[in-house]
């Protein structure tokens, strides 16, 4: 009889163990994964929204992409907390402003959501952060790019979206560092030594335009925001110094392909924001289902195969993903 009881017990057992693996597989069917870029209209989260599609499609789960009409960090966080109040199960952001998004965020994980983040490395209330590289690495790459048009001399300055911005700043800061270390021959406009571009283009090409005129010798600015360069490429052509003063950056390949083959623009920088759009849904496909993250962590995009966690800290991973496009390869990506 003994046996009998033990053996109804494991029958039991076996069968919790088959209902709760099948109840967390219908569970991973029915998650709603929201990504929440800077806008809806920037082309850069327009090719986010392409890997987010091609997710969802990939895998037939709930994930979509929702964004503002411009780029607000107002708008930003009234969109994510009606995404909290409709109980979504993961909230992915790309944030406008990390002061203003962080309490918000708070409230997302308080209410039981996961919340994953892209260019938001110094951001506390998140699961995890993704960033594509080392912000540190990525900003002594623009530079190293820069450095090559200004022949490895002059005076330069540096140009963010905003002074708010966390990724902008540090790749910024770590350009600033890795001249000094690299290039003794190149000087930091100490005056201007950081502007802003509010991800705006107009906004870019008249700030570079009135440093030039205000700084004769000026000879270089770094961008970090994918506006920054063209805008600045657009003063040095009017203002006649092509060849005498350059710019690099992060920009689209397709939308600066004219720049990069007229030379205005001698290269720019970049990360695919598609493969950024999947990494972030696949990690919080990942935190969902109750996964250790440990490094490296494979999330099964490209460069993001073997993710670190960043030097110091417990949510930060970074990838390996930056790429650089010159005129003999900007048509070979695709977007």
């Amino acid at each position: 009889m003994k046996k009998v009881f033990v053996f109804l017990l494991i029958a039991l057992f076996a069968a919790g163990l088959v209902f709760a693996a099948g109840a967390k597989e219908a569970k991973s069917d029915d998650y709603e994964i929201v990504v929440v870029p800077k806008d809806a209209s920037n082309p850069w989260f327009v090719r986010m929204k392409v890997g987010v599609d091609e997710y969802a499609k990939e895998t037939g789960l709930n994930v979509y992409q929702r964004g503002t009409p411009q780029i607000d960090a107002t708008l930003q966080a009234q969109l994510v907390q009606d995404l909290i109040a409709q109980g979504v199960d993961a909230i992915c952001v790309v944030p406008v402003d990390l002061e203003s998004i962080d309490p918000v965020l708070a409230q997302a994980r308080k209410a039981g959501i996961v919340v994953i983040t892209h260019e938001g490395a110094d951001l506390e209330n998140v699961d995890y952060d993704i960033e594509a590289f080392s912000n540190t690495g990525y900003g002594a790459f623009i530079m190293d790019n820069l450095a090559e048009a200004m022949g490895g001399e002059g005076l330069y300055t540096t140009m963010v979206a905003s002074l708010t911005n966390g990724s902008h700043n540090e790749w910024a800061d770590a350009g600033v560092a890795h001249q000094k270390a690299k290039y003794p021959k190149m000087t930091l406009l100490e005056a201007d030594k950081r502007v802003e571009s509010f991800d705006n283009g107009d906004v870019a090409y008249n700030t570079a335009k009135e440093l030039f005129k205000k700084y004769p010798n000026l000879k270089g600015i770094m961008g970090t925001s994918s506006y920054d360069a063209p805008g600045v490429a657009r003063a040095i052509e009017e203002l006649g110094l092509v060849g005498k003063a350059f710019t690099s950056g992060t920009g689209m390949p397709l939308d600066n392909a004219e720049l990069l083959k007229s030379g205005v623009v001698k290269s720019l920088t970049l990360w695919d924001p598609a493969l950024a759009g999947k990494a972030m849904i696949a990690l919080a496909v990942k935190v969902l289902n109750g996964e250790a993250i440990t490094s490296p962590v494979n999330l099964g995009v490209e460069g993001y195969e073997a993710l670190q966690f960043k030097t110091g800290s417990k949510t930060v991973l970074e990838g390996e993903g930056w790429i650089v496009i010159n005129a003999a390869n900007v048509y070979d990506f695709g977007f």
